[in-house]
């Protein structure tokens, strides 16, 4: 089976963006969207990449209209937008799939390294919950990203250590990173 630097990737300039470059760091993969409720999760991911870069600390940012069209724009108006809006400065790639026929095989790995586990407490995880089960009743026994914003991160010796849904506490996702740096 192939291992996470296995993959390329296409940035928004059409380059290939290979995952082999990254060995040895610590690597954020989240498929985002610029018109979703968790798009202001672009700034403390911002600010974890500007405070732990020099530290190993990657991100790459995977935009994603798969969730409620939340990402209609060009590559380049979902960079535009993520750069005014939030002086984004990591990694871009063009927009993809994270499910489906059509999904990155990439994501495909992903999946089957670190399965859906839940969306934790509180009330935007009750939302997803309800939200969730009202178009798929068995939505928690299958391993689909559930929503954008979903993180996946990676260790220095290229395991995939966590995966955190969108409603998961950004303070804990930095935890994570932070314990493996």
């Amino acid at each position: 089976m192939a291992g996470i630097y296995d993959f390329v990737l296409t940035d928004i300039d059409g380059n290939e963006f290979r995952l082999s470059d990254y060995k040895g760091k610590v690597i954020m993969i989240v498929n985002t969207a610029t018109g979703c409720g968790f798009t202001p999760q672009y700034e403390p991911i911002e600010n974890m990449y500007a405070e732990l870069h020099d530290q190993g600390f990657e991100v790459i940012d995977i935009p994603c209209n798969q969730f409620g069209g939340q990402a209609p724009g060009s590559d380049q108006e979902i960079h535009d937008f993520c750069t005014i809006h939030f002086a984004t400065e990591f990694p871009q790639m063009t927009k993809s799939d994270v499910n489906g026929e059509n999904e990155l095989p990439l994501y495909t790995y992903l999946k089957a390294q670190k399965g859906f586990e839940g969306f934790g407490d509180g009330e935007m995880a009750g939302f997803m919950k309800d939200f969730l089960k009202k178009m798929d009743p068995d939505y928690e026994s299958k391993p689909d990203i559930k929503w954008n914003f979903t993180k996946f991160i990676i260790d220095r010796e290229g395991n995939v250590a966590a995966r955190f849904e969108p409603t998961h506490d950004m303070a804990d996702v930095e935890k994570c990173v932070k314990a493996l740096l």
